[in-house]
């Protein structure tokens, strides 16, 4: 009866503990947050992309692509991501294993005193008066215990958590490999993006240096018109106050200059050496834009956003797991070995044993820690689902405003340039006016400044160019092959 009684209160239990698990979250997977992606970038639908050419094709500059290579070898930030691959692929071993039995050699001797009134003293003393036992079989008090064997260990999946823990290591060894990718794409743009403004500070530069050497030519001239009446030493201070202008910007251009070519070697793990490059931003041959795909695409290229995406079914499974934590857990442990209470006689044939225990344990008084775990674990889920949409959501966005970046930069370029030539022509005219005496200096110096603001300015449109070009390549989930 009391058999009867125990078995029902079991069953009772286990049956309430089961029910109590199936209570559970649906986890979001990928497919319901793209589900309103659109279907493409600026409506077209032509799934050619840079993303599938490899650095060596989309740059046109082979000095910038070394820079790349010599950055991909050395960089720190690249070589820790790499270690984050390998403490990932170790990860996913150790939950591998969990599914396999532990097997270990022991190597046990302990030692036990027995009370006179005890169950075990009164059982051994009697026991030695037994006409049934031999004299290597005599039991001492105290009663030494020396075992040497194997043990096992093996808990016994019955509701897949192992198999789940499995699968969520897995999902994060491939995150960390699309985060070694991430890291890989961010330091191709940083280098490019370092390059092309240090072109820039250089056409910057020598557009300074030639200004200096014409504003030095034009102060000659407005002091020997000084000294023949024709010029006032306003005149002379306003030419010398304009020299001195474009002399400091030279500095403050070489200064930057030094910081991005340090930035650069930071990012190669160099600390000297030259960073050689093409002469001018002007004339150096903008990388190959041929299209960016589609939007479907992009979930595919992109590293930031492949590594949303397993950090979700990273915790999907994370989720089934802790849900699994509800039920019963059965552990097998087998032992086998030499056993004995004579250490003379440990390694004695009538010594060897063996053994297997099977037990079935069942949350009981510690369920509210596993349901604030679980709870924990479905908290993280969505948070993993936000982080999807939103690389998602800032893919999209840096493609669409790159594409437009460069369109618009390349109008900007070309009316820059007729700007400035009609900046030049314009500080012509003014230059020979002044010579026979129908302009004044301030139209001089206007114009001298307007054409060195208009051709710094286009340089920078340029830069922007070469900027918005290396964003969309990163943009689309190019950099990385």
């Amino acid at each position: 009866m009391l058999k009867k009684a125990i078995f029902y209160i079991f069953n009772t239990v286990l049956l309430m503990l089961i029910m109590a698990g199936c209570k559970s979250y649906k986890p979001v997977t990928g497919q319901e947050v793209t589900a309103n992606l659109p279907s493409s970038f600026n409506s077209s639908i032509d799934t050619a992309t840079i993303a599938a050419l490899p650095i060596s094709q989309f740059f046109a500059d082979q000095r910038l692509i070394n820079l790349i290579d010599t950055a991909l070898k050395a960089n720190p930030d690249l070589l820790s991501a790499l270690q984050r691959v390998e403490a990932a692929r170790a990860n996913l071993r150790f939950n591998a294993s969990k599914l396999l039995p532990t097997i270990n050699l022991a190597a046990n001797a302990g030692v036990e005193k027995y009370g006179d009134y005890t169950q075990n003293g009164v059982g051994n003393y009697d026991t030695n008066f037994s006409n049934n036992i031999n004299s290597d079989q005599h039991i001492p008090n105290p009663v030494p215990n020396y075992f040497l064997g194997f043990q096992s260990s093996w808990e016994v999946d019955l509701w897949g958590k192992l198999n789940n823990q499995k699968k969520a290591a897995f999902a994060r060894f491939l995150a960390s490999q699309s985060g070694y990718r991430l890291v890989t794409t961010a330091l191709t743009a940083q280098i490019a993006g370092l390059y092309y403004q240090l072109l820039a500070y250089d056409t910057e530069l020598g557009i300074i240096k030639k200004n200096i050497t014409l504003q030095e030519h034009a102060l000659e001239i407005v002091k020997i018109q000084k000294l023949g009446g024709r010029a006032t030493e306003l005149a002379v201070q306003q030419f010398e106050a304009q020299l001195s202008r474009t002399k400091g910007l030279a500095y403050t251009t070489r200064q930057q200059i030094t910081e991005t070519e340090n930035q650069i070697r930071f990012l190669t793990g160099s600390y000297s050496g030259n960073i050689t490059r093409d002469t001018s931003i002007i004339k150096t041959k903008l990388p190959v834009v041929v299209g960016t795909g589609v939007p479907s695409q992009m979930l595919l290229n992109r590293p930031d956003i492949r590594t949303a995406e397993l950090e979700l079914t990273a915790m999907n499974a994370d989720i089934k797991a802790a849900r699994a934590n509800f039920f019963p857990t059965l552990t097998l442990t087998p032992y086998v070995g030499y056993n004995s209470f004579r250490a003379n006689l440990l390694f004695d044939p009538a010594s060897f044993t063996y053994g297997i225990l099977g037990g079935i344990t069942a949350p009981i008084f510690n369920r509210k820690a596993i349901k604030a775990e679980y709870e924990r674990t479905i908290a993280e889920q969505k948070i993993a689902v936000y982080n999807y949409q939103k690389s998602i959501l800032s893919g999209f966005q840096e493609v669409k405003n790159n594409l437009s970046g460069i369109d618009n930069f390349n109008h900007a370029f070309e009316f820059k340039q007729q700007e400035l030539q009609a900046l030049n022509n314009a500080l012509s005219v003014a230059n020979d006016l002044y010579l026979v005496g129908r302009a004044n200096y301030l139209e001089i110096i206007t114009a001298q400044r307007s054409v060195l603001d208009a051709e710094l300015e286009l340089a920078g449109i340029k830069r922007d160019i070469f900027l918005s070009s290396v964003n969309l390549y990163q943009a689309v989930g190019g950099g990385w092959k």
